[in-house]
Order: C-alpha cells, then structure tokens, then sequence
C-alpha cells in the first residue's frame, strides 16, 4: 500500500539482449512493439539513444538532462519528470517513444545523476529534494525547451507519482502549454492554481491509498474555484504506479489506454 513517503516495488525482470542493428530499426520507428515493452526492457531505447544535455540553472546549478530528438527539423517540447527511483532507463525509454511520435522529449534529473533500485534507497532521494531547488531545476529546463532552435516553442509536462506531482507543480511556476499527471499530489488550494495557464490531463487510481478519491476531488474544486475549466481527470481500477511495466502493480490494459489518452492530449495542445 502507498503511504504519504512513496510506493512501489520493482519486479525482478528477466535480461533481455538487442542488437545494435534491430536497436536502430526500433528507434527509427521500422520495428513495431507496444509502449509497454520497451518500458518493461529499457535496453531497447538505452542510454544511447539519448543525449546527455547540460544546463546552468537560473540560480546557477550545473545539471544535466536525458534528451531524445525527433526526425523532424521542429517539434513541440515534452518534459519529463521521473518517480521516486530517479532518471533511470525506464524513463529514458518514454523520452524515446516520444521523440518517436515526433515530439523534443527532455527526462530532466531531480537527484543530480543518483538513482534508486529500492524504497528505502527511494525514499531518502525523495526526501532529500529541495522544492525551491527543484523549482529552479524545471523552470530553466522549459525556458530551454521554449528557446531551443529545435522547437516549436509549445511545451508539455508529464510525471508519474513524486514526477506526477512535480509536473504540475512547474506548469504553477511557469507557464506551459500541457500538463499530465500520473497519480501525482494533486493537494491544492485554489490560490494556488491562480497561475496554472495550460490545460492538465490527470490519471490516477482507485486502490491507491494516498492519491485518493478525497485528494483529487479536492483538486477538482480547486480547479474550479481558480476558475480552471480545463481539467480531464480519468480513474483507473488498479492501484498506484500501474503504468509502470517494472512495478509488482502494473495493469497492462489501464497502462495502455492512459497512455492513448496521453499521446491524444499533447497531440490537441502541442501539436
């Protein structure tokens, strides 16, 4: 069960051994597989399909980044905000698959390069994160994606679980064009919202028991008193993290609609 320090457990999943020639044929879109098999084997979209981007924040931080280009000259601008295990690979591999639906995919890092492979290990990066800090890290992450010669300028955030909730906590700190939330704290005054400027798509569960009906109705009527019609918020019979193949809760049907209706979402905002 989920409690107010984090969630989830990681499956033992089996080795899986790619190709460097099938690897390229993947990420350029001639091999067909489903989203949930390149998340549950990250060794499909590695490390090297990604670029390691480096950025001097707003308060002068040095940080770094996981960047996927798309095929094409511009292309609309995801960030994305890891879980609580950190900017592991399975993050990098939705990056890829959304660079291959044409979009500039950013992972952006909020535990500078450390990454968890259990709760305990999670929790304690989770705890150690600085909300002014990471505040600063997003901010001049979306200013580099608006400013990239590579981008249309159209920007969108998505996260999942502490990611989820970082991910609307950057479209509060500055604006964006999208903004999805998976099972993310969603606890929101509506004078909070009062600088939400794009729409917010939101996928939460009914088992989980601390992202939980009496949390997002809240969010709801925060929403509403801020004056923020537009709010989509689906529920899912499963429980937390059930988007993620690498986690013992992961719902393979309620995975891949949230994820169509994700791809759906940034298609109408961002293009």
């Amino acid at each position: 069960m989920c409690d107010i320090k984090g969630c989830g457990n990681h499956r033992k999943l089996p080795p899986i051994r790619v190709s460097n020639s099938d690897r390229r044929l993947f990420l350029k879109g001639l091999a067909s597989l489903p989203l949930a098999t390149v998340l549950a084997y990250p060794e499909l979209a590695s490390a090297d399909s990604t670029q390691i981007v480096m950025l001097t924040t707003k308060s002068g931080q040095d940080v770094s980044a996981a960047l996927a280009m798309p095929d094409s000259d511009k292309a609309p601008a995801i960030l994305l905000i890891h879980e609580w295990w950190g900017l592991n690979d399975q993050i990098r591999s939705v990056a890829v698959e959304l660079a291959k639906l044409g979009y500039l995919a950013l992972a952006v890092d909020l535990y500078g390069g450390e990454v968890a492979d259990s709760p305990d290990g999670a929790r304690a990066l989770m705890q150690k994160v600085n909300p002014a800090v990471a505040t600063d890290i997003l901010v001049s992450w979306i200013d580099y994606l608006k400013m990239n010669p590579a981008s249309t300028g159209k920007v969108g955030t998505v996260g999942w679980c502490f990611g989820g909730g970082w991910s609307l906590n950057a479209s509060l700190a500055t604006p964006v064009d999208a903004t999805v939330i998976y099972y993310g704290n969603v606890k929101k005054a509506a004078a909070d919202l009062a600088s939400l400027q794009g729409p917010v798509l939101g996928h939460f569960a009914t088992r989980d028991g601390w992202i939980n009906q009496d949390m997002v109705s809240g969010f709801e009527a925060s929403m509403q008193g801020a004056g923020k019609p537009e709010l989509a918020v689906h529920w899912y019979e499963a429980d937390h993290a059930f988007a993620n193949p690498t986690s013992a809760r992961y719902d393979a049907d309620d995975a891949a609609l949230s994820w169509e209706r994700t791809v759906e979402f940034f298609r109408q905002n961002l293009g």
